[in-house]
């Protein structure tokens, strides 16, 4: 979206033409819409606008839930902002550490400062690019006074929000820097060193104000700074951010904590440094995967230790064991057997069990599940799960089913 179609939008017409048209998916529909607008005489900015806007709402609900039908996005805005639940979660942090009011450094279209004016902490939301911030203001306009959105880079509102002697000083900071070049659609990734701000302009604005900074999960381990609190994310099986936390938002004695969310449900692991990892062993009754965030974490050795496993291989995240438990830090799956890891050979051996679908992981091997999938010329009526992966250099197949979470 540029700033014509913004324009054109945030007018009563506009937002009632947004509101009339409701989700719009298939092509089918947003050629019906396109020529159904036209038709009507709006202009080609207010159409262009409205029909991306109503796409980018029904992708929305899966952050937003039904709040996105009252909201607008860009898609890059969409793709990078904090879902709403997480948010919430981030937003408690501030609470609990009795801050009232907070500055969000690179607000994108919201979702943080959603989260932080929902609980009543008064937000100073800032944002570098000119739509973005004004797509904030809108989104937040029903918090009022609380959440103020103004365009700015970091850098020049960190010098009104945290100076000595301010009239309104912000207690801490909320930082989510730019890591994609600037645009509001397909954007590509940038180094550290290129961010806005930079990695090593937020991580030094630690040292004169308590901060959360969301990076992403993948962060090179060597980039992460001395004391404070690294928080890996994970939402329904996928990693979402690296939070450092710093100052009075860092809990004490926990360096290191893995975070994971299904739905409404959270757990959380937590250590003061990297967990020594479990011996491997041989291939037991049950075969565990870590979830994401606990292998960033690097606390795959407290949850070994919780199952009774050890590692498979000491290079690869693939946990084993005799217990019949489970955690909500990993799936975990009950083996078969060990099968041919020649495709032909393994082929047959599915088809004898009359195996028709298959879920395929991998770890340490070079394939393509889905050709994988293909070459197999499954047929039956039964279904498994299929881990391809090394034990030290021999290349290892194993059946196996799922087991349900208690």
């Amino acid at each position: 979206m540029d700033m014509a179609e913004l324009t054109a939008l945030l007018t009563p017409e506009g937002l009632r033409l947004l509101d009339d048209l409701g989700t719009v998916t298939s092509t089918d529909e947003v050629a019906a819409a396109v020529s159904r607008l036209r038709k009507a005489g709006h202009s080609p900015d207010l159409v262009s606008a409205v029909i991306g806007q109503a796409r980018l709402r029904a992708k929305g609900a899966a952050k937003f839930g039904p709040f996105a039908d009252r909201m607008l996005f860009t898609r890059a805005g969409l793709e990078q902002a904090t879902r709403l639940g997480v948010a919430a979660r981030h937003a408690a942090r501030f609470r609990d550490a009795g801050f009232t009011r907070v500055a969000d450094l690179g607000c994108g279209i919201g979702g943080d400062a959603l989260g932080l004016a929902a609980l009543g902490i008064t937000v100073d939301a800032v944002d570098a690019d000119e739509v973005t911030a004004a797509i904030a203001a809108y989104n937040l306009a029903p918090f009022g006074e609380t959440a103020r959105v103004r365009h700015a880079t970091a850098e020049q509102a960190a010098e009104d929000l945290f100076a000595d002697g301010a009239s309104e000083a912000a207690q801490a900071v909320w930082l989510d820097p730019a890591r994609r070049a600037a645009g509001h659609g397909e954007t590509a990734r940038t180094a550290p060193s290129d961010w806005s701000p930079s990695l090593e302009w937020s991580f030094a604005l630690t040292d004169r104000v308590p901060a959360g900074i969301k990076l992403g999960p993948g962060l090179d381990r060597d980039l992460l700074p001395d004391g404070g609190e690294a928080q890996w994310v994970s939402a329904d099986g996928s990693t979402i951010e690296l939070v450092i936390w710093s100052g009075a938002l860092a809990r004490p004695g926990i360096a290191r904590a893995a975070l994971v969310m299904r739905g409404d449900a959270a757990w959380e692991l937590t250590a003061a440094a990297d967990a020594e990892d479990e011996p491997a062993r041989e291939l037991g009754a049950f075969l565990h995967e870590p979830d994401g965030a606990v292998i960033r974490a690097r606390l795959i050795g407290e949850v070994a230790r919780s199952l009774e496993a050890g590692t498979l291989d000491p290079r690869i995240a693939y946990l084993t064991g005799d217990a019949a438990v489970t955690s909500p830090f990993v799936q975990s799956f009950r083996v078969r057997e060990v099968l041919p890891s020649d495709t032909k050979a393994l082929g047959a051996a599915l088809r004898a069990r009359g195996i028709g679908r298959l879920e395929i992981k991998k770890r340490g091997v070079d394939i393509d599940p889905a050709t994988l999938r293909t070459k197999l010329k499954l047929r039956g009526d039964e279904a498994a799960t299929l881990f391809v992966t090394r034990i030290g250099s021999r290349r290892t197949t194993i059946l196996a089913d799922r087991v349900d979470a208690a």
